[in-house]
Formats: C-alpha cells, structure tokens, sequence
C-alpha cells in the first residue's frame, strides 16, 4: 500500500490530465444520400481534401471507388492505411486494419460504407463498432451511409423496394453523429449515371435498374432520406431555441412502451416504435411481461433477440412479471407516466373468426383511459402461424397429459369401490378433490383434460343407467354440469396459483442472490476479501467459473485469482482489456470479439471503470436477459465495493498525512523559536570577541582572529535558516497576510543589497534599472526577503568571482513589474528544474531546499509568481513577477 501514494503532486496531475485526454471523443461526420452512386464517397473525398489543405493530418482507412474515375482522381496524395488481408473459405479478403489506424493514430480518418459487415477474423463484426472505437480514442471519422441501411428503416425500404437489407447499422449511430451532410440528387439524375456505367458496370446497371433503382423506389428512398435529415435539423432547431430563451420549458410530455415477446413480429414493433419516438423526440420503454409459462430454446433466443435490437436501438429494456398481460402493461404505463402503447394487430383465425373473444387490444382499449392504443398490422403472413399467440400459454405436453389420464383411471377405480357401499354421488367428489390435486402440477390444459374426462365416466360408469350418456333426474343434469363448471374452474384456479408460486419462487431467488451478493461484498475487510467473496457468490448462483480483473499500482488491469477462476490466456486477457478501455461488454454472447470464450463485462461505478468482471459458461449455454441484468447489478455492487475500498484507503492516507504535516509544522516552529535565542547570543558573543581579538592585534595571532570571523558568519548562516524555517511555518499555515502598499523599487533593491553585503563578497554584482521606475503594488517586506533569498542562493551556489546582475522593470504589454537575479554559474539541471521551487529539494550541492519555496510562497501570497530561465550563455535566471496598475494621481 506504501508505494502507491508516493506520487507527487505534479505526477498526479500529469496523469489525471493523460486520463483526459485518452478520454476525449473524437467527432464523427457521415455523408448521408439515399441509394449508391448519388456521390456520397466523392464528397467526402472532397471534404477530407480542404481539411488536409488547412493541415489536418487526414489519412484514408478504407475507400471504395468502385472504378469511378472521378472518384480515384480524388485521392490524389492522400496517406492511405494497408488494407488486413485475411483468408476466408479459400478467398483472401481485404479488411480495414484497425489497428493499424489506432498506431498511426491520424486527426482525421475516412472509413467508406459504414453498413459493411467484417470477415470472420476481424475485432469486430460491423464495420460501425471499428468507428466507434476510433472515436473512443479521439479520432475524428469521415464516413458514408446510405438511408436503406438503417436498422429502424429496414422494413419501410423492404416495403417499398421489396430488397431486404441484411447489413444495417443502429439509428443510434447516426443520431449519435456530430454533423450529417445530405448528398442528394434526383432520381433522374442518378439513372443517368446508372446508364452512363458511373455506378455499376454496364451488366450490372441493366440489373440494377430492373430491379433496385426503379424510379418509383429512388423517389421513396430519397423521401426517407430528406425526412429523416429534416427531422434532424429539428432537433437541433429546439437545442438552439432552448438555449436561446432560457425561459421557456420544451416538453412534449410523449413516452412510449411497446409490447415485445418472442413473436418474430416483435422486431416489427420495435422498429415502428423506434421511428415514432425519434419522430416525437420521446423517450420509449420495451417491456416484456413474463407470464410464468416455460420458453422453448427457440423461442428463448428471439426473445432476447428482440430485447437486445431495443436496447440497441435506444430503448429502455424492462422485464416485467406477470400473469394477466393486459394488466401488467396498464399497471407499467399507469407507474411509468407512458402517454402511448404499442401493440401487434391481433390476427383472427377464419374458421372461428365469428365467435370473437376479448383480444388483447381489446382489454388495453377498455382499462387505457387517456393512454393512446397503436394497433400496428403484422407483416405479410410468411408461415402457418400457432393456434396461440405468444402471450397466451403454451399447451400442456404430453407428460402433463399422460399423468393426468393415469390420475383419472386411477380415481375411476377408486369410485367404484366407493359406490358400492356410498352411492354414485361418492365418485364426483372424489374426481373433484383429484382434479384440485393436479392443479398443482400440471398446467391448464391438462387440468381441462382430466375434468372433462372424469365428468364424462361419471356419467357413463356411476349415474343410472349405467354405460349410457342418458341421465334421466334433472339433479343428476345439475350436478353433472356444475361438477365440470366447478372441477374446470378449480383446477384452473390452482394451475394459477401454482405458475404465480414459481415466478414469486423465481423473483425471490433472484432477489435472493443479489442480496447475499451484497452483503457478501459489502462485510468484506480488504481488497482481496471482496473479490474472493464475489467469485464465490457468483459461481454459487450461476455454476460458471469467474475472472475478475482489477486495476494493478500501475494502472493497468491485473487478475485477481481464486477458487473458482478459470485459466485466462493472451487473447481472453486482450479481450478483458478492450472492455475495460472502452467501458463496453465483449467477448462471447455479444458482437465484440464474439469468438472468445468468455463474457467479459466492465464494472462500473458512475463515470470510473473499476475492473471487469468475466464469465466462463458452458459452450452449450446461453445468456439470457434476466441473467444479463443480474450480473450487471452484480458488477455494478462489485463496482461499488471496490470503489469504497480505494476511498477509505486514500482517506487513511490523507488522515495520517494530515496528522504529519500538523507534527511537522509544531516541531519546525518550536525548535524556530528554541534555537532564536541562543543564536543570538553566540552571535553577539563572537562579534564583542572580535573587536576585542582585532584591538590587541598585536598579541593574538590572525588565526585566532579568523576563526573568530567564520564563528560569527556561521551563527548568521545559522539564523538565516532558522529564519526560513519560521517562513515556511507561517507559509503552510496560512498565517502569511500581505500588506499591499505602493513600493518604490530602488528602495526594495538598496535594502536587499545591504542585507547580503556580506555574503556578497567576492561576487560582483551589477544593479541594472532604471532610476525612474514608477511605483509598485506590492508588500515591501515580502519583496525584499524574497530578492535576499535569491541573492544568497546565487552566491552560495555558484563559484567565487561569479558576476550576478540585478534588474528591473516594466512589461507594459503584459502590465507586469519583472525583478530578475541572473548569475553566470553552472546552471541548473533540466531534471532539477522541474522540482526546484519544491521544499527541501536543491538544484545544487550545498543547498537544504526551502529558500526558493519560501519565495515562492511569497510570491503567490502577493498574486504573483516565480520562474526559473536557463540564459543561452549559462547560469540560472530567477525572475518575480507581480500584476502591475499605474501609480493614481490620489493614492487610495
């Protein structure tokens, strides 16, 4: 713990300023258009030309001209990065080399089609992650897109085109963008291009015009491109209003929710939502309302599929349980001050579209009140789909079945011993008390099952006559009807209980963990403590070995090993480290470097990345999103732990520093004081013996008299520091208060060289100023012990017969007063100079270090300052500078 506060003030301010900059965000400018060939790469080209002419270091990432000529007469002299060549399924293929951009490290770069999907290989999956990172390290980004390519589009140029876009990019990128430049043609025109082979070469232009660049489609697309730029512009319209009249409140008063579930008409969903909350300038929620009811592994993965293109595309993930779906989403609006709900169109099967049942939409009409309902239609229906939607429950499978027909043989034998000596009323009770029993482990439709079955062998076994379906009392019809009424409804009553009994289970076990998680961490007495405790909780709830990194003494990433850590190679450590230094989850189960084998995420502690947390799991597993969330409360808690760990640390270190300085200050002013005295006398006792010595010259030897001499310049040294010592005392304890009057400097000069007239000797010095100096703002006192200390340290420090030059005078330009004391010595080491007005730190031999701090502190004291110069001809150069005012005609 020692080594790692003993940086000094100004190392620490050297890397909190290094943090900063390795923080800053570079900007990033897309060349937006509405189809390929409109011109969005010659204008780019074109842009990244005028910045190199102001001289912008601009070099080219990756540009694809595609054969244009005009296009490639562009590029000119223009640096260009070499291109990753990987080999893939026997075709070499070529790349943008990241990390050859991050090691040339330019001010500018231009990446070309920011959609491109990367070879398997490379760092990333998309092409708009390798930009995102360029700009996490302060890269400026010149790039092109095309409208087709946005996520949240997808289906509107499907739609229109009858294309499907497989490489899109998330809307958050480009609104995300610091400027956008519309680069827009007309239709016309850019079939004029097409027919002219400055797009696509002749075979493929008669194709694409066929198909893709109809004019009808480039009409449409070129309408999405022109609103979403328009909407754009509006949204920084209403920035600059907002800034302009401050007293104006703009509020739309719009959020949005929208439905999500594992129905592949959810990703519809949350497009469509996606595009009206940009549109309303509105913040969205995505919610999916768990019901309880088990997932297949299909289903499971979209689903999460669907929930992360929400989370991808801007929108608030929430995961909400439930068993009544319209409820839920009433409840989460209704609790979420949600303005607008988004739901699928209920499809209707024909067979039995005329018996109509209460539909979703339906119950979210009647409970909305002022809640507005958006009913969006499904997508052209492209296979059978299921009898149920996905938000009703799944049919029971053939187990819960085949117990629940076993239960009912077994009761019908039961009953027939019981109506022998009970009668046949006997066997209904005991098909309904078995009925209620299953409610407790089989699900709805098998409850169904087992009551209409058993009310059908009670009436064909047991209600006379026997082995028909007659009855022939009208209370045998009553009781047949209300015994199905009753065992149906029971049975699903307890199916009911039994799926809200799990979930609760479930939520609490969950609760659960992140509970024991907590408290885990936050009982732990040390670093080591804490995240031996975590990797234990974790591999208790999830059975997956843990990798946690921290950060080491010299801020870089260092694995904290355990029980339960698993083996963490170069590239799974490489892999760690990109999420620490881009504060983003990577690794397996996401889009960043997916190919490792573990899940690496950062934890986070407000705006600090305090290490990363990773997670080996099985090869055939999967994340899910409650599993996603709960470990990132965990690392967040983790975060936390360690966050407050470091801080107490600091503050024992600050405490302790405190209580140091406090001693410190106490012993330098009681041994001042203590030493003040004696001094005094020694120093009077010398001079009388000299006099004394030097008026019987005659008889006592010059020995005698000179060791008399170099007593009483000892005591005067000796007073000298002591006096420096009680400066320091008042310096740090802020005791030191200015007395500002107007000074004359010929008198500050003519005092201070009679105070070191003596330790002058043997050194000339040359006073080079002005006689009529004007007057200055200053502390008298202050300003003369501080030329004294800077007299006495160019005289001790340097050889004897070494010329010192005194000037002074007025920076009118810079309204300062400068005081120089420049000596012709060795000089000062470059190294030294750094720390030379510290405390106790000398440039040169022979020197304890607090003369130069103690003028520093009475220049700060005066709002001025001291600095050091190294004169091309050598020696050292001390200047004081203090604000300068002209000298009123009436002094204040």
């Amino acid at each position: 713990m020692k080594d790692d506060y003993k940086s000094t003030p100004d190392e620490l301010l050297a890397s909190i300023q290094e943090a900063e900059a390795r923080d800053r965000r570079g900007k990033l400018k897309v060349f937006f258009g509405m189809a390929p060939g409109v011109g969005k790469t010659y204008a780019m080209l074109e842009a990244a030309s005028a910045e190199r002419a102001r001289g912008v270091d601009v070099v080219i990432g990756i540009v694809e001209t595609h054969g244009r000529k005009e296009t490639q007469n562009l590029l000119g002299d223009l640096p260009v990065i070499p291109r990753r060549r990987i080999e893939y399924r026997g075709t070499e293929l070529e790349e943008f080399d990241l990390e050859a951009a991050l090691l040339r490290n330019p001010s500018l770069i231009l990446i070309d089609e920011l959609a491109h999907t990367n070879a398997p290989g490379c760092r990333h999956v998309k092409r708009f992650q390798d930009v995102e990172e360029l700009l996490g390290h302060g890269i400026d980004v010149y790039t092109t897109l095309n409208v087709q390519h946005l996520e949240s589009r997808a289906d509107t140029v499907r739609d229109i085109t009858g294309v499907t876009v497989h490489e899109t990019v998330p809307d958050s990128v480009l609104t995300g963008a610091d400027c956008i430049q519309l680069v827009d043609i007309t239709p016309s025109q850019l079939l004029t291009r097409l027919e002219e082979g400055k797009v696509y070469v002749p075979d493929r232009a008669t194709a694409a015009m066929q198909n893709f660049f109809r004019e009808s489609n480039l009409t449409a697309l070129r309408e999405l491109a022109l609103r979403m730029t328009a909407e754009r512009v509006d949204h920084e319209l209403k920035s600059v209003r907002t800034g302009m009249q401050r007293s104006m409140v703009w509020r739309s008063g719009e959020r949005l929710m929208v439905a999500v579930g594992p129905s592949p008409f959810s990703t519809r969903l949350v497009r469509w939502t996606r595009r009206m909350a940009y549109a309303l300038d509105a913040p969205w929620i995505a919610i999916y309302v768990d019901t309880g009811e088990e997932l297949s592994q299909e289903n499971q993965g979209r689903l999460d599929s669907n929930l992360e293109l929400a989370r991808g595309l801007g929108a608030e993930v929430v995961v909400m349980p439930g068993k009544d779906i319209p409820e839920t989403l009433l409840r989460m609006a209704h609790l979420r001050n949600v303005s607008q709900i988004v739901v699928g169109k209920p499809r209707q099967d024909p067979l039995f579209g005329f018996w109509h049942r209460p539909t979703l939409v339906d119950k979210l009409v009647r409970g909305s009140g002022l809640i507005d309902i958006y009913v969006v239609p499904a997508e052209p229906r492209t296979r059978r789909m299921r009898w149920r939607s996905w938000y009703r429950p799944e049919p029971s499978d053939v187990k819960e079945s085949g117990m629940a027909l076993a239960a009912v043989l077994l009761m019908t034998l039961i009953g027939w011993l019981a109506a022998i000596h009970l009668g046949y009323f006997a066997p209904a009770f005991l098909y309904l008390c078995m009925v209620v029993v299953l409610g407790f482990f089989i699900g709805p439709m098998p409850i169904f099952l087992a009551a209409a079955l058993s009310a059908v062998l009670w009436d064909l076994l047991f209600i006379p006559p026997h082995m028909t379906f007659r009855i022939d009392r009208v209370e045998d019809v009553m009781m047949f009807i209300l015994f199905f009424i009753v065992a149906a409804t029971t049975g699903r009553l307890t199916s009911r209980l039994r799926s809200k009994e799990r979930m609760e289970s479930e939520r609490e076990t969950r609760t659960n963990a992140l509970f024991l998680f907590s408290r885990a961490v936050s009982t732990a007495r040390s670093m080591d403590d804490i995240v031996q405790s975590a990797i234990i909780q974790i591999h208790q709830i999830f059975g997956a070995k843990m990798a946690i990194f921290t950060i080491g003494s010299e801020g870089r990433l260092a694995l904290k090993s355990g029980a339960d850590t698993y083996k963490v190679d170069g590239k799974e450590f490489s892999v760690a480290d990109w999420c620490y230094k881009n504060r983003r989850s990577a690794g397996r189960f996401t889009e960043t470097l997916p190919s490792s084998r573990g899940f690496y995420i950062p934890m986070l502690s407000g705006e600090v990345c305090m290490g990363v947390l990773g997670i080996l799991a099985d090869a055939d597993e999967h994340l899910s999103v409650a599993q996603r969330d709960l470990i990132e409360n965990m690392a967040s808690q983790l975060a936390m732990a360690i966050e407050r760990e470091q801080l107490q640390a600091i503050q024992a270190r600050a405490r302790l520093m405190e209580e140091s300085d406090k001693l410190h200050r106490a012993l330098l002013d009681s041994v001042s004081h203590e030493f003040k005295t004696p001094l005094a006398v020694i120093e009077g006792v010398s001079e009388k013996l000299q006099e004394s010595l030097s008026s019987h010259s005659s008889e006592v030897s010059d020995e005698a008299i000179q060791l008399c001499s170099e007593a009483g310049i000892a005591a005067r040294r000796l007073r000298h520091l002591v006096r420096n010592l009680l400066d320091v005392t008042r310096i740090e304890s802020g005791a030191l208060l200015p007395k500002m009057d107007w000074c004359d400097v010929g008198d500050i000069l003519e005092c201070a060289m009679e105070a070191t007239e003596e330790v002058r000797r043997g050194h000339p010095t040359r006073i080079l100023a002005s006689d009529e100096l004007p007057l200055v703002r200053a502390d008298f006192s202050l300003m003369e012990q501080a030329l004294v200390n800077l007299l006495i340290n160019a005289c001790i420090h340097t050889p004897p017969g070494t010329p010192i030059d005194v000037s002074a005078g007025i920076d009118r330009s810079r309204r300062e007063f400068v005081l120089e004391v420049c000596d012709a010595g060795p000089g000062i080491d470059s190294r030294m100079a750094e720390h030379i007005f510290d405390r106790f730190r000398s440039g040169r031999p022979g020197g304890l270090g607090l003369g130069l701090s103690i003028v520093k502190g009475f220049m700060e004291v005066q709002k001025g300052m001291v600095s050091l110069h190294s004169p091309r001809e050598g020696g050292a150069c001390f200047r004081l500078s203090l604000p300068w005012e002209e000298f009123p005609s009436e002094p204040k």
